[in-house]
């Protein structure tokens, strides 16, 4: 049994505090996923350079990679003994790995594709007849992008942004590779519901894996209503 005082719907204070470190993960993994996404889906439908399917396959790589594989070398490379843990470390003054800002990096490059994928399929939906006679106005590219792109691809945009929000709350392979367990830190849910069970507190397990269950079911529902009016 747990050795946690309840506090709200049956679950102890630390199962609620990894519950909210899941969040603010998976809040920051959208933001950046956002912002690094949407530029680089864009370039992959546009460009014909010939590194692009290259670079595409490795952004594809986390859908069918064991996430244990991606998180091991996330793990190496992450390391003092290797150039970017090292550069941070040296840097920030803090290690990389273990940290909150370690789990955030391996979230983004864990959930890109499942963000880049829909962004790719929403902005190639828009009628290039659109784009071309914005760009005939004497607009920038980047003007059309702004203006007419992301405006007439909206709800396929959010609804990557919804399942990178949705794919990181599920994650455990990767955060624990990268983070461990680390009460505050990088224990998020998942971990927290493994322990869980590892200690054989079934209802503390079962209460946090509805309260999981609920807000992705809630999430995916979003994403099919979206995808279903972007058709």
């Amino acid at each position: 049994m747990s050795d946690a005082a309840s506090t709200f719907l049956g679950l102890s204070a630390p199962l609620w505090q990894s519950l909210g470190l899941t969040l603010r993960l998976a809040a920051c993994t959208t933001i950046i996923l956002g912002v690094i996404g949407l530029p680089l889906a864009r370039w992959l439908n546009r460009t014909r350079c010939r590194l692009a399917p290259i670079l595409e396959t490795f952004v594809t790589l986390p859908v069918v990679l064991p996430p244990t594989v991606i998180g091991f070398y996330l793990l190496l490379a992450f390391s003092p003994q290797h150039a970017p843990g090292s550069w941070w470390r040296a840097v920030v003054g803090l290690p990389l790995a273990f940290s909150f800002t370690g789990l955030v990096i391996a979230s983004v490059i864990y959930s890109l594709p499942f963000a880049v994928q829909p962004f790719q399929a929403a902005l190639r939906s828009v009628p290039h007849d659109l784009l071309d006679a914005g760009a005939a106005s004497g607009a920038s590219p980047w003007r059309v992008f702004l203006r007419l792109h992301i405006p007439l691809a909206w709800r396929g945009l959010l609804a990557g942004l919804t399942l990178g929000f949705a794919h990181t709350l599920g994650e455990f392979g990767v955060v624990l590779m990268i983070g461990g367990s680390i009460p505050g830190v990088t224990k998020v849910a998942s971990i927290a519901l493994y322990d869980e069970v590892q200690r054989l507190d079934y209802a503390q397990a079962h209460g946090l894996a509805a309260v999981l269950l609920a807000v992705s079911f809630i999430l995916l529902f979003l994403v099919t209503l979206l995808q279903r009016r972007a058709r």
